[in-house]
Protein backbone atom coordinates (compact mmCIF):
# COMPACT_ATOMS: atom_id res chain seq x y z
CA UNK A 1 0.00 0.00 0.00
CA UNK A 2 1.11 3.59 -0.59
CA UNK A 3 2.96 5.46 2.17
CA UNK A 4 2.49 9.06 3.25
CA UNK A 5 5.48 10.03 1.09
CA UNK A 6 3.95 8.29 -1.95
CA UNK A 7 0.77 10.26 -1.32
CA UNK A 8 2.67 13.54 -0.94
CA UNK A 9 4.44 12.88 -4.27
CA UNK A 10 1.09 12.15 -5.91
CA UNK A 11 -0.49 15.37 -4.55
CA UNK A 12 2.61 17.33 -5.59
CA UNK A 13 2.35 16.01 -9.15
CA UNK A 14 -1.42 16.56 -9.21
CA UNK A 15 -0.90 20.32 -9.51
CA UNK A 16 -4.09 21.25 -7.74
CA UNK A 17 -6.39 20.14 -4.91
CA UNK A 18 -6.64 16.34 -4.69
CA UNK A 19 -9.23 14.23 -2.88
CA UNK A 20 -8.75 10.74 -1.45
CA UNK A 21 -10.73 9.51 -4.46
CA UNK A 22 -8.34 11.23 -6.90
CA UNK A 23 -5.33 9.69 -5.19
CA UNK A 24 -6.87 6.21 -4.96
CA UNK A 25 -7.59 6.29 -8.69
CA UNK A 26 -4.00 7.33 -9.42
CA UNK A 27 -2.78 4.31 -7.45
CA UNK A 28 -5.37 2.04 -9.06
CA UNK A 29 -7.17 1.49 -5.75
CA UNK A 30 -10.89 1.40 -4.93
CA UNK A 31 -13.07 2.78 -2.15
CA UNK A 32 -11.51 0.46 0.43
CA UNK A 33 -8.33 2.60 0.29
CA UNK A 34 -10.05 5.95 0.91
CA UNK A 35 -9.85 5.85 4.73
CA UNK A 36 -6.14 5.01 4.86
CA UNK A 37 -5.32 7.65 2.23
CA UNK A 38 -7.35 10.21 4.19
CA UNK A 39 -5.44 9.38 7.40
CA UNK A 40 -2.14 9.96 5.62
CA UNK A 41 -3.42 13.23 4.16
CA UNK A 42 -4.45 14.47 7.62
CA UNK A 43 -1.03 13.45 8.97
CA UNK A 44 0.67 15.49 6.24
CA UNK A 45 -1.54 18.46 7.12
CA UNK A 46 -0.46 18.16 10.78
CA UNK A 47 3.17 18.10 9.62
CA UNK A 48 2.53 21.35 7.74
CA UNK A 49 3.31 19.70 4.39
CA UNK A 50 -0.20 19.83 2.94
CA UNK A 51 -3.11 22.24 3.37
CA UNK A 52 -6.75 21.18 3.47
CA UNK A 53 -9.22 23.29 1.47
CA UNK A 54 -12.87 22.88 0.55
CA UNK A 55 -11.69 21.50 -2.80
CA UNK A 56 -9.35 18.87 -1.37
CA UNK A 57 -5.72 18.65 -0.24
CA UNK A 58 -2.88 20.55 -1.86
CA UNK A 59 0.80 21.18 -1.25
CA UNK A 60 1.58 23.94 1.21
CA UNK A 61 4.39 25.98 -0.32
CA UNK A 62 7.30 26.17 2.13
CA UNK A 63 11.02 25.37 2.37
CA UNK A 64 10.09 21.99 3.90
CA UNK A 65 7.86 20.94 0.99
CA UNK A 66 10.48 22.09 -1.54
CA UNK A 67 13.08 20.06 0.30
CA UNK A 68 10.84 16.99 0.49
CA UNK A 69 9.87 17.12 -3.19
CA UNK A 70 13.53 17.53 -4.13
CA UNK A 71 14.51 14.51 -2.02
CA UNK A 72 11.80 12.34 -3.55
CA UNK A 73 12.67 13.43 -7.10
CA UNK A 74 16.37 12.74 -6.52
CA UNK A 75 15.61 9.29 -5.15
CA UNK A 76 13.36 8.42 -8.11
CA UNK A 77 16.02 9.58 -10.60
CA UNK A 78 18.59 7.32 -8.92
CA UNK A 79 16.38 4.28 -8.15
CA UNK A 80 16.54 4.84 -4.40
CA UNK A 81 13.60 3.92 -2.17
CA UNK A 82 12.80 7.24 -0.50
CA UNK A 83 10.51 5.47 1.97
CA UNK A 84 13.58 3.74 3.40
CA UNK A 85 15.64 6.92 3.57
CA UNK A 86 12.97 9.32 4.86
CA UNK A 87 12.85 7.88 8.35
CA UNK A 88 13.40 10.12 11.42
CA UNK A 89 15.47 7.49 13.27
CA UNK A 90 17.72 7.00 10.23
CA UNK A 91 18.31 10.77 10.17
CA UNK A 92 19.33 10.62 13.85
CA UNK A 93 21.71 7.77 12.99
CA UNK A 94 23.21 9.74 10.07
CA UNK A 95 23.69 12.79 12.28
CA UNK A 96 25.39 10.78 15.04
CA UNK A 97 27.69 8.87 12.69
CA UNK A 98 28.81 11.97 10.79
CA UNK A 99 29.60 13.76 14.06
CA UNK A 100 31.54 10.80 15.48
CA UNK A 101 33.22 9.83 12.21
CA UNK A 102 32.08 6.21 12.45
CA UNK A 103 29.61 3.99 14.29
CA UNK A 104 29.01 0.46 15.52
CA UNK A 105 25.80 -1.02 16.90
CA UNK A 106 27.07 -0.39 20.44
CA UNK A 107 28.14 3.23 19.95
CA UNK A 108 25.05 4.13 17.92
CA UNK A 109 22.77 2.85 20.72
CA UNK A 110 20.62 1.03 18.17
CA UNK A 111 19.65 -2.60 18.50
CA UNK A 112 21.74 -4.81 16.23
CA UNK A 113 18.86 -5.55 13.85
CA UNK A 114 18.05 -1.87 13.23
CA UNK A 115 21.74 -1.01 12.91
CA UNK A 116 22.29 -3.75 10.33
CA UNK A 117 19.19 -2.61 8.42
CA UNK A 118 20.47 0.98 8.19
CA UNK A 119 23.99 -0.14 7.25
CA UNK A 120 22.67 -2.38 4.47
CA UNK A 121 20.51 0.41 3.00
CA UNK A 122 23.27 3.01 3.10
CA UNK A 123 25.98 0.74 1.68
CA UNK A 124 23.73 -0.55 -1.10
CA UNK A 125 22.86 3.00 -2.13
CA UNK A 126 26.50 4.05 -2.19
CA UNK A 127 26.10 6.32 0.83
CA UNK A 128 28.40 4.55 3.27
CA UNK A 129 31.51 2.44 3.60
CA UNK A 130 31.63 -0.59 5.89
CA UNK A 131 35.02 -0.50 7.59
CA UNK A 132 34.77 -3.89 9.30
CA UNK A 133 32.03 -6.53 9.46
CA UNK A 134 33.05 -8.05 12.80
CA UNK A 135 32.26 -5.86 14.61
CA UNK A 136 30.06 -4.10 12.05
CA UNK A 137 31.52 -0.60 11.71
CA UNK A 138 30.44 2.09 9.26
CA UNK A 139 31.44 5.52 7.91
CA UNK A 140 28.97 7.77 6.09
CA UNK A 141 29.71 9.51 2.79
CA UNK A 142 28.49 13.09 3.07
CA UNK A 143 26.71 14.46 0.00
CA UNK A 144 23.75 16.65 -0.90
CA UNK A 145 21.27 13.80 -0.39
CA UNK A 146 22.49 13.06 3.14
CA UNK A 147 22.64 16.79 3.88
CA UNK A 148 19.03 17.32 2.74
CA UNK A 149 17.76 14.33 4.73
CA UNK A 150 19.36 15.82 7.83
CA UNK A 151 17.94 19.26 7.14
CA UNK A 152 14.45 17.90 6.48
CA UNK A 153 14.38 16.27 9.90
CA UNK A 154 15.82 19.34 11.64
CA UNK A 155 19.48 18.34 12.05
CA UNK A 156 22.34 20.74 11.38
CA UNK A 157 25.06 18.80 9.48
CA UNK A 158 28.28 18.51 11.45
CA UNK A 159 31.14 16.45 10.02
CA UNK A 160 34.21 14.82 11.47
CA UNK A 161 36.89 14.65 8.76
CA UNK A 162 38.30 11.39 7.42
CA UNK A 163 42.02 10.81 7.75
CA UNK A 164 42.36 7.05 7.49
CA UNK A 165 44.57 5.28 4.96
CA UNK A 166 42.86 2.24 3.40
CA UNK A 167 45.71 0.71 1.39
CA UNK A 168 45.89 -2.45 3.50
CA UNK A 169 42.11 -2.84 3.41
CA UNK A 170 42.14 -2.49 -0.38
CA UNK A 171 44.83 -5.14 -0.73
CA UNK A 172 42.86 -7.51 1.48
CA UNK A 173 39.59 -6.96 -0.40
CA UNK A 174 41.36 -7.30 -3.76
CA UNK A 175 42.79 -10.67 -2.72
CA UNK A 176 39.29 -11.82 -1.74
CA UNK A 177 37.87 -10.50 -5.01
CA UNK A 178 40.33 -12.46 -7.13
CA UNK A 179 39.39 -15.68 -5.37
CA UNK A 180 35.66 -15.03 -5.63
CA UNK A 181 35.86 -14.04 -9.29
CA UNK A 182 37.62 -17.28 -10.22
CA UNK A 183 34.78 -19.23 -8.62
CA UNK A 184 31.94 -17.03 -9.91
CA UNK A 185 33.05 -15.68 -13.31
CA UNK A 186 29.58 -15.87 -14.86
CA UNK A 187 27.98 -14.11 -11.90
CA UNK A 188 30.69 -11.46 -12.00
CA UNK A 189 30.02 -10.71 -15.67
CA UNK A 190 26.30 -10.33 -15.00
CA UNK A 191 26.98 -7.92 -12.14
CA UNK A 192 29.46 -6.03 -14.32
CA UNK A 193 26.74 -5.19 -16.84
CA UNK A 194 24.65 -3.50 -14.14
CA UNK A 195 27.67 -1.68 -12.71
CA UNK A 196 28.59 -0.30 -16.15
CA UNK A 197 25.13 1.18 -16.53
CA UNK A 198 25.34 2.86 -13.12
CA UNK A 199 28.74 4.29 -13.95
CA UNK A 200 27.47 5.65 -17.27
CA UNK A 201 24.55 7.31 -15.51
CA UNK A 202 26.65 8.75 -12.67
CA UNK A 203 29.42 9.97 -14.96
CA UNK A 204 27.09 11.68 -17.43
CA UNK A 205 24.85 13.10 -14.70
CA UNK A 206 27.91 14.98 -13.47
CA UNK A 207 28.05 16.59 -16.92
CA UNK A 208 24.41 17.65 -16.84
CA UNK A 209 22.86 14.76 -18.77
CA UNK A 210 19.18 14.73 -17.64
CA UNK A 211 18.42 11.05 -18.23
CA UNK A 212 17.53 9.23 -15.01
CA UNK A 213 19.01 5.91 -13.94
CA UNK A 214 15.73 4.03 -14.62
CA UNK A 215 15.67 5.47 -18.16
CA UNK A 216 19.38 4.74 -18.65
CA UNK A 217 18.62 1.11 -17.82
CA UNK A 218 15.74 1.08 -20.34
CA UNK A 219 17.96 2.55 -23.06
CA UNK A 220 21.02 0.35 -22.56
CA UNK A 221 19.60 -2.88 -21.17
CA UNK A 222 16.20 -3.08 -22.82
CA UNK A 223 16.93 -0.98 -25.94
CA UNK A 224 13.85 1.11 -25.30
CA UNK A 225 13.79 4.90 -25.54
CA UNK A 226 11.28 6.48 -23.14
CA UNK A 227 8.90 9.10 -24.53
CA UNK A 228 9.90 12.77 -24.40
CA UNK A 229 13.59 11.94 -23.99
CA UNK A 230 16.15 14.39 -25.37
CA UNK A 231 17.74 12.84 -28.47
CA UNK A 232 21.24 14.17 -27.82
CA UNK A 233 21.09 12.97 -24.20
CA UNK A 234 20.23 9.47 -25.47
CA UNK A 235 23.14 9.63 -27.93
CA UNK A 236 25.47 10.62 -25.08
CA UNK A 237 24.39 7.56 -23.09
CA UNK A 238 24.78 5.16 -26.00
CA UNK A 239 28.10 6.61 -27.13
CA UNK A 240 29.59 6.53 -23.65
CA UNK A 241 28.61 2.88 -23.39
CA UNK A 242 30.63 2.18 -26.54
CA UNK A 243 33.62 4.02 -25.11
CA UNK A 244 33.38 2.07 -21.83
CA UNK A 245 33.14 -1.25 -23.64
CA UNK A 246 36.23 -0.40 -25.71
CA UNK A 247 38.07 0.67 -22.57
CA UNK A 248 37.28 -2.64 -20.85
CA UNK A 249 38.38 -4.63 -23.90
CA UNK A 250 41.66 -2.73 -24.22
CA UNK A 251 42.40 -2.86 -20.49
CA UNK A 252 41.70 -6.62 -20.37
CA UNK A 253 44.27 -7.06 -23.15
CA UNK A 254 46.61 -4.62 -21.34
CA UNK A 255 47.00 -2.50 -24.46
CA UNK A 256 49.23 0.47 -23.60
CA UNK A 257 47.71 3.92 -23.65
CA UNK A 258 48.76 6.13 -26.56
CA UNK A 259 47.69 9.52 -27.83
CA UNK A 260 45.70 7.80 -30.56
CA UNK A 261 43.99 5.59 -27.99
CA UNK A 262 42.96 8.68 -25.98
CA UNK A 263 41.57 10.29 -29.13
CA UNK A 264 39.74 7.06 -30.00
CA UNK A 265 38.07 6.90 -26.59
CA UNK A 266 36.99 10.51 -26.90
CA UNK A 267 35.76 9.94 -30.44
CA UNK A 268 33.57 7.04 -29.31
CA UNK A 269 32.16 8.97 -26.35
CA UNK A 270 31.44 12.10 -28.41
CA UNK A 271 30.15 10.68 -31.70
CA UNK A 272 27.11 12.91 -31.35
CA UNK A 273 29.50 15.85 -31.83
CA UNK A 274 31.37 14.89 -35.04
CA UNK A 275 32.85 18.39 -35.27
CA UNK A 276 34.94 17.85 -32.11
CA UNK A 277 34.98 14.06 -31.53
CA UNK A 278 38.53 12.74 -31.27
CA UNK A 279 40.06 16.12 -32.09
CA UNK A 280 42.44 18.14 -29.94
CA UNK A 281 41.08 21.63 -29.47
CA UNK A 282 42.64 24.66 -31.14
CA UNK A 283 40.62 27.18 -29.15
CA UNK A 284 40.62 28.32 -25.54
CA UNK A 285 37.94 26.92 -23.20
CA UNK A 286 37.01 27.31 -19.54
CA UNK A 287 35.09 25.48 -16.84
CA UNK A 288 31.66 27.05 -16.54
CA UNK A 289 31.09 28.38 -13.06
CA UNK A 290 34.69 27.90 -11.90
CA UNK A 291 37.13 30.51 -13.26
CA UNK A 292 39.80 29.31 -10.78
CA UNK A 293 40.17 25.94 -12.53
CA UNK A 294 43.39 26.27 -14.54
CA UNK A 295 43.24 24.90 -18.08
CA UNK A 296 46.13 24.52 -20.49
CA UNK A 297 46.49 26.96 -23.37
CA UNK A 298 45.61 25.34 -26.69
CA UNK A 299 49.17 25.85 -27.93
CA UNK A 300 50.61 23.73 -25.07
CA UNK A 301 48.19 20.78 -25.20
CA UNK A 302 50.17 18.34 -27.35
CA UNK A 303 53.40 19.03 -25.44
CA UNK A 304 51.70 18.46 -22.10
CA UNK A 305 49.95 15.30 -23.32
CA UNK A 306 53.28 13.88 -24.53
CA UNK A 307 54.87 14.64 -21.15
CA UNK A 308 51.94 12.95 -19.42
CA UNK A 309 52.31 9.91 -21.65
CA UNK A 310 56.04 9.74 -20.87
CA UNK A 311 55.20 9.56 -17.17
CA UNK A 312 52.52 6.98 -17.92
CA UNK A 313 55.02 4.79 -19.83
CA UNK A 314 57.54 5.03 -16.98
CA UNK A 315 54.78 4.01 -14.57
CA UNK A 316 53.36 1.18 -16.70
CA UNK A 317 56.76 -0.34 -17.48
CA UNK A 318 57.68 -0.67 -13.83
CA UNK A 319 57.36 -4.39 -13.05
CA UNK A 320 56.45 -4.19 -9.38
CA UNK A 321 54.18 -1.44 -8.14
CA UNK A 322 52.78 -0.96 -4.68
CA UNK A 323 49.08 -0.26 -4.21
CA UNK A 324 50.01 3.21 -3.03
CA UNK A 325 51.96 3.87 -6.25
CA UNK A 326 49.08 2.68 -8.43
CA UNK A 327 46.44 4.84 -6.76
CA UNK A 328 48.79 7.83 -6.47
CA UNK A 329 49.53 7.70 -10.19
CA UNK A 330 45.84 7.33 -11.04
CA UNK A 331 45.10 10.48 -8.99
CA UNK A 332 47.95 12.37 -10.66
CA UNK A 333 46.92 11.24 -14.15
CA UNK A 334 43.28 12.21 -13.53
CA UNK A 335 44.17 15.71 -12.40
CA UNK A 336 46.79 16.32 -15.06
CA UNK A 337 44.57 15.19 -17.94
CA UNK A 338 41.61 17.19 -16.66
CA UNK A 339 43.71 20.33 -16.27
CA UNK A 340 45.16 19.87 -19.75
CA UNK A 341 41.54 19.69 -20.95
CA UNK A 342 42.53 18.65 -24.48
CA UNK A 343 39.05 18.75 -26.03
CA UNK A 344 36.38 21.36 -26.62
CA UNK A 345 33.89 19.18 -24.71
CA UNK A 346 33.76 15.74 -23.11
CA UNK A 347 37.00 16.15 -21.15
CA UNK A 348 35.77 15.05 -17.74
CA UNK A 349 33.96 11.92 -18.92
CA UNK A 350 37.10 10.97 -20.87
CA UNK A 351 39.27 11.68 -17.81
CA UNK A 352 37.19 9.30 -15.70
CA UNK A 353 37.31 6.63 -18.40
CA UNK A 354 41.12 6.87 -18.67
CA UNK A 355 41.56 6.81 -14.89
CA UNK A 356 39.48 3.64 -14.65
CA UNK A 357 41.49 2.21 -17.55
CA UNK A 358 44.71 2.66 -15.57
CA UNK A 359 43.18 1.00 -12.50
CA UNK A 360 41.72 -1.85 -14.58
CA UNK A 361 45.08 -2.61 -16.22
CA UNK A 362 46.68 -2.75 -12.78
CA UNK A 363 44.13 -5.33 -11.65
CA UNK A 364 41.75 -3.04 -9.78
CA UNK A 365 38.29 -3.82 -11.25
CA UNK A 366 36.76 -0.46 -10.44
CA UNK A 367 33.81 0.67 -12.53
CA UNK A 368 31.49 2.82 -10.48
CA UNK A 369 31.37 6.17 -8.75
CA UNK A 370 29.30 5.54 -5.61
CA UNK A 371 26.48 8.05 -5.29
CA UNK A 372 27.62 9.25 -1.89
CA UNK A 373 31.04 10.26 -3.20
CA UNK A 374 29.91 12.21 -6.29
CA UNK A 375 29.78 15.59 -4.53
CA UNK A 376 33.19 15.08 -2.94
CA UNK A 377 34.60 13.98 -6.29
CA UNK A 378 33.33 17.12 -8.03
CA UNK A 379 34.66 19.36 -5.25
CA UNK A 380 38.10 17.79 -5.69
CA UNK A 381 38.07 18.06 -9.48
CA UNK A 382 35.98 20.39 -11.68
CA UNK A 383 34.71 22.52 -8.81
CA UNK A 384 38.06 22.82 -7.06
CA UNK A 385 39.83 26.13 -6.68
CA UNK A 386 43.19 24.47 -6.15
CA UNK A 387 44.66 21.24 -7.47
CA UNK A 388 45.32 18.69 -4.72
CA UNK A 389 46.51 15.29 -5.97
CA UNK A 390 46.91 14.13 -2.37
CA UNK A 391 43.22 14.71 -1.59
CA UNK A 392 42.13 12.96 -4.79
CA UNK A 393 44.41 10.05 -3.85
CA UNK A 394 42.56 9.76 -0.51
CA UNK A 395 39.23 10.02 -2.31
CA UNK A 396 40.13 7.26 -4.79
CA UNK A 397 40.97 4.97 -1.88
CA UNK A 398 37.41 5.28 -0.57
CA UNK A 399 35.96 4.77 -4.04
CA UNK A 400 38.10 1.70 -4.73
CA UNK A 401 37.45 0.11 -1.34
CA UNK A 402 33.69 0.64 -1.64
CA UNK A 403 33.69 -0.96 -5.11
CA UNK A 404 35.66 -4.00 -3.94
CA UNK A 405 33.55 -4.51 -0.82
CA UNK A 406 30.31 -4.24 -2.79
CA UNK A 407 31.47 -6.65 -5.48
CA UNK A 408 32.73 -9.15 -2.92
CA UNK A 409 29.41 -9.00 -1.09
CA UNK A 410 27.52 -9.56 -4.35
CA UNK A 411 29.70 -12.54 -5.31
CA UNK A 412 29.35 -14.14 -1.89
CA UNK A 413 25.53 -14.03 -1.95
Amino acid sequence: MATKYDIFAMVYQHQGPATPKDIAEKFGKGKSAYNLIHRFLIQLVKENILAKTKFGFEVKISPATSLLSGLITFCIHNTLNYNLLLEPKLAVFLDYTLRQGEATADTSKLNSRTFKKYVTILEQYGLALIITRKPLQIRIFYNSLVKNILLYFGHVPHLKSWSADYILDIEKELHTFKQLRRRHEEKYNLKLDDIKIKFIHHSLALEGNPITLPDTIKILKHHFIPANTNAQAVDEVRNYQQAIQRMLKDSAEKIPLTLQAMLRFHNLAMQHRPDIAGRIRRVEVRIHGNPLFKIAKASTIETRLNLLLEKYYAFSEKKKKSMKEIISFAAYFHNEFQHIHPFVDGNSRTTRLLTLYILQVEGLPILDLPLGLLDEYMNLTKKSSQRTDRDLYAHLQKMILWNLKMMNRELKE
